[in-house]
């Protein structure tokens, strides 16, 4: 039996990046991120970003892991646009619940402000996936570059070559065309940046 051809390295490094930045891998780091830089105590921390966390990543990426395990969504990156709609939209529903609690707990502007724009970012990606498949992975990327570099200055904008990276992991692996990566950072980052200064 003949032994599987092994990628080229390029493939590798694509998939991971693919992987290590994926949109669930972002959503999980960016309100943890937020919640640290504007937390008073552990115990805040803990109470702000635990709620972040739970209704921004862990339910909305355990839909998608759900949907994968039963055999609905073809992948944890759906990459058919046409089964997106459902779990975006559970997704939304969920940060929109996490928008509430983090209200009634008064989080701080700032965290607050990267829940809003990771629930706009979500929105508007659903609305385009509806009828093109933009690119999510480009998309969620712009949008934690534009807001890390409002949160931590211009250090932060040492993330854009990341951004780039992913969009050329999302093109050399065909889950999306160059057009689709370049819509999808045009529409996440200045959309996050913002609604995040109109928030703060």
């Amino acid at each position: 039996m003949r032994a599987p051809r092994e990628r080229p390295a390029g493939a590798r490094l694509a998939r991971l990046l693919t992987e290590v930045l994926a949109p669930g891998v972002l959503v999980t780091a960016l309100p943890l991120v937020a919640a640290a830089r504007v937390s008073r105590s552990p115990a805040h921390l803990l109470l702000w970003g635990g709620t972040a966390l739970l209704f921004c990543a862990v339910v909305p990426v355990g839909v998608i892991l759900h949907g994968v395990r039963r055999g609905r969504l073809t992948d944890r990156h759906v990459g058919d646009h046409r089964q997106r709609a459902r779990p975006l939209s559970i997704g939304l529903a969920s940060v929109a619940v996490g928008l509430l609690l983090l209200a009634a707990l008064r989080a701080p502007a700032e965290l607050f402000a990267v829940i809003v724009v990771i629930f706009v970012v979500g929105a508007a990606c659903t609305l385009v996936n509806h009828w093109w498949k933009l690119s999510i992975h480009a998309a969620v990327a712009g949008a934690t570059v534009a807001v890390l570099a409002l949160l931590f200055g211009p250090v932060a904008q040492l993330g854009w070559p990341l951004v780039a990276a992913v969009g050329w992991s999302r093109v050399r692996l065909r889950d999306h065309t160059w057009p689709q990566v370049l819509a999808g950072t045009a529409l996440g980052a200045p959309l996050a940046a913002g609604v995040f200064l109109a928030l703060t």
